[in-house]
């Protein structure tokens, strides 16, 4: 697996101490000051994540982010910002960031969050075989592509949707406890709560379900997780 990591970061104590560190973790980094860098080097090299600052001197890193999305979904993206408003987070998620780490941080918490995104990256590509186009409810998943197509209309899935998804999918018609979704989507370093999982599991529901209100695809287990019903 690829460990080769794009930074895009102006700030140059940040961006040199981030190379730094994540170098001596074993992680090959390319630093870039500008979106422009940033573009060329996508356009040269291949990454397996993305950590992007937002402001910028030549535009938002959202916009980089938009574009990673749409011409290199494989790529995980995390953001790394001091603009840490729920508005800007909400953007960062719903354009399919993996995640979203307000300045300033630990690095031991970058890095952790840099290995669990590098894992689930690994369990798609492992879990997803010949199954890369799949129907679920009235949805069809492109897990290859990291997108979701709802009548007609494709909507971006991040890496943690993809993960989820996937570890309900292939253990369809059984119950997968909250603690093993835990352990594959998420980690024990990134203290999740029961809620958490709650939302990412309505939003699925809300693209797959016939209806969401009342869930026949994945139906809540009580007290223990959620079981995707096999197709009858």
């Amino acid at each position: 697996m690829s460990h080769s990591l794009l930074l895009l970061e102006d700030e140059v104590n940040v961006g040199s101490t981030v190379k730094d560190r994540l170098t001596i973790e074993g992680y090959t980094v390319t630093w870039a000051q500008r979106i422009s860098e940033a573009r060329s080097a996508l356009q040269s090299q291949s990454f397996a994540l993305a950590l992007l600052d937002v402001n910028l001197p030549d535009g938002s890193g959202f916009d980089i982010g938009r574009l990673i999305r749409q011409k290199y979904p494989s790529m995980a993206v995390v953001f790394l910002t001091a603009a840490g408003t729920p508005e800007d987070r909400i953007h960062g998620l719903e354009l399919g960031a993996e995640d979203y780490i307000v300045k300033p941080f630990h690095f031991k918490e970058l890095l952790l969050r840099v290995q669990n995104a590098m894992k689930r990256i690994q369990f798609i590509k492992e879990n997803v075989a010949h199954d890369s186009e799949l129907q679920i409810g009235r949805a069809v998943v492109y897990f290859n592509q990291y997108e979701i197509a709802v009548d007609g209309e494709k909507h971006h899935l991040s890496h943690k949707e993809c993960a989820l998804l996937k570890l309900l999918y292939e253990k369809r018609g059984q119950v997968v406890s909250r603690d093993e979704i835990l352990d594959v989507v998420w980690s024990e370093d990134e203290y999740p709560t029961p809620r958490t999982i709650d939302n990412f599991v309505l939003r699925l529901r809300k693209l797959i379900e016939p209806d969401a209100n009342t869930p026949s695809v994945i139906r809540s287990v009580r007290g223990i997780g959620y079981l995707m019903e096999r197709e009858s």
